[in-house]
């Protein structure tokens, strides 16, 4: 990476950008001589920020995203700079889960593997080119096996359902029961083994699974997988390394952690589970307020899982945040926790999200939950969220998780020696700026500061309640933490 900075640094000393995963390495070697990144709040107008600069000086524009949904997002503003016949290079992060190439090919933009010929290209024929950074891409699948006999023979198997085992709950929880499995779900299937008897449910699994049910699940010996993905919040902390893990899938595995793919449930007579202790699902409840004198993000979703009404769905954007939601606030079944997004790591879709879940709601209380970097990226739609509420007669409480930064970042990559610059956000009211739109809110900086919203929700009154709550960047969520 140090190789493409000093080939940008060559070309220019103004880049346009936001930081991701993707292009982390860029921006800290960028610094490293002389380079800060030009901060924006959207990728699409990272490059158009970069055009509108080489249309106003006549020099090279360049703009730099992360990976999957950062591409994607700055791909309208990439095809008027094709259209425009602008000199533009984007620099951008790139998967093996989707074909980044493809997408410039269709957008009628050129791609250059080196910094050096891409700066040349752009500035010979008056047209963008993009450069992917480095990526490696995962390894393949394994082989087959067969399913029924290694979850009969099981000593402590787990089964672990997804939004795509819910048309087959009845089924799984028979299969389950019969082994006598452990049970997890991934986030958006929380509440699916909800008041089952004769297994143990861990809770979720993953980067937000409760430490005790985490340790349990990684003594699994033969793991099934329905109707989920395996992304890597799914298998953080997961699996024990022999484990075997079989997959529910008609097409292909989604992981290279699958052993063995099926396209059907398995028909079993029974396991050899032994019996197991009661595993007592709890997270730590925080410590009220932080060193810094903001709130513990722990103990806020404590309380608001007190707070909140029971009859409720849950919508979040993405972010380091999204682990307070998924891991504190309870939900009474599948499909009650929405996440749009989260399998193309995305943020800035949590306002648009809401218009849809507010529209499914009824009569049950959509909670959106975002951060202040996701939810200025998607600002434009917080209108559409009040109005949809108001039309409908329904009720909306949306928690702003405002760290004034994108906490994602700063937890992976500010102790690596990225500037923190790129990462921070300055402080914005959210109670005032959706107030402009109608919506009642108040700012949360203690616990006891959700009083108002208590009184507002046993009120029974309609609208939308936004809380701004001040919560500390130094609490890590444990997906993201250095083990």
């Amino acid at each position: 990476m140090q190789q493409v900075a000093r080939a940008v640094a060559a070309a220019t000393d103004t880049v346009f950008g936001l930081m991701g995963n993707g292009n982390a390495a860029l921006i800290r070697e960028l610094a490293d001589l002389g380079i800060d990144l030009i901060t924006v709040r959207h990728e699409a107008a990272a490059v158009a920020a970069a055009d509108a600069f080489q249309r106003a000086t006549g020099r090279l524009a360049v703009a730099t995203t992360t990976y999957g949904p950062g591409f994607t997002n700055a791909l309208t503003p990439l095809i008027d700079a094709a259209l425009s016949r602008s000199p533009l290079l984007l620099l951008a992060g790139s998967t093996a889960g989707v074909d980044h190439g493809a997408l410039v090919a269709a957008c009628g933009v050129h791609v250059e593997q080196d910094v050096d010929a891409a700066v040349e290209y752009a500035l010979r024929e008056s047209a963008p080119v993009v450069v992917f950074l480095p990526f490696r891409k995962p390894a393949p699948a394994a082989d087959h096996g067969d399913a029924a006999r290694r979850l009969e023979d099981a000593e402590q198997p787990l089964i672990l359902a997804g939004r795509g085992a819910v048309g087959m709950r009845d089924e799984v929880v028979a299969l389950a029961q019969s082994l006598g499995a452990d049970v997890a779900t991934t986030a958006p299937a929380k509440g699916f083994f909800h008041g089952l008897e004769g297994v143990r449910d861990l809770g979720i699994c993953g980067g937000f699974a409760a430490s005790a049910a985490r340790l349990e699940m990684r003594s699994a010996d033969v793991v099934l997988v329905v109707g989920a993905s395996l992304n890597r919040f799914t298998l953080m902390h997961s699996f024990r390394t022999d484990a075997h893990v079989i997959q529910l899938d008609p097409h292909a595995p989604t992981s290279p952690r699958v052993d063995t793919v099926i396209t059907e449930l398995p028909v079993v007579d029974g396991g050899v589970g032994r019996p197991r202790a009661p595993v007592r699902i709890t997270h730590t409840p925080g410590e009220g307020l932080c060193a810094d004198g903001r709130l513990d993000p722990r103990s806020l979703f404590t309380r608001l899982d007190e707070v909140l009404p029971a009859e409720r769905i849950i919508v979040t954007d993405g972010g380091h945040f999204i682990a307070w939601p998924c891991m504190y606030l309870d939900v009474p079944g599948p499909d009650h926790l929405v996440l749009v997004g989260t399998g193309f790591e995305s943020i800035g879709l949590g306002f648009g999200s809401a218009v849809g879940v507010v529209e499914a709601a009824g009569g049950r209380l959509t909670v959106l939950v975002t951060g202040d970097g996701g939810g200025l990226m998607a600002l434009a739609d917080a209108e559409s969220v009040l109005r949809r509420v108001q039309a409908t007669g329904g009720r909306c409480v949306i928690v702003v998780v405002n760290d004034a930064a994108y906490g994602a970042e700063i937890h992976q990559y500010a102790w690596q020696g990225v500037p923190e610059q790129a990462m921070l956000i300055p402080e914005v009211d959210f109670t005032a700026v959706l107030g402009a739109f109608g919506a009642q809110g108040s700012v949360v900086r203690t616990l006891e500061d959700l009083a108002v919203v208590e009184d507002w929700l046993a009120s029974g009154e309609p609208g939308t309640w936004v809380l701004d709550c001040r919560v500390s960047r130094t609490v890590v969520a444990p997906f993201l933490a250095r083990e």
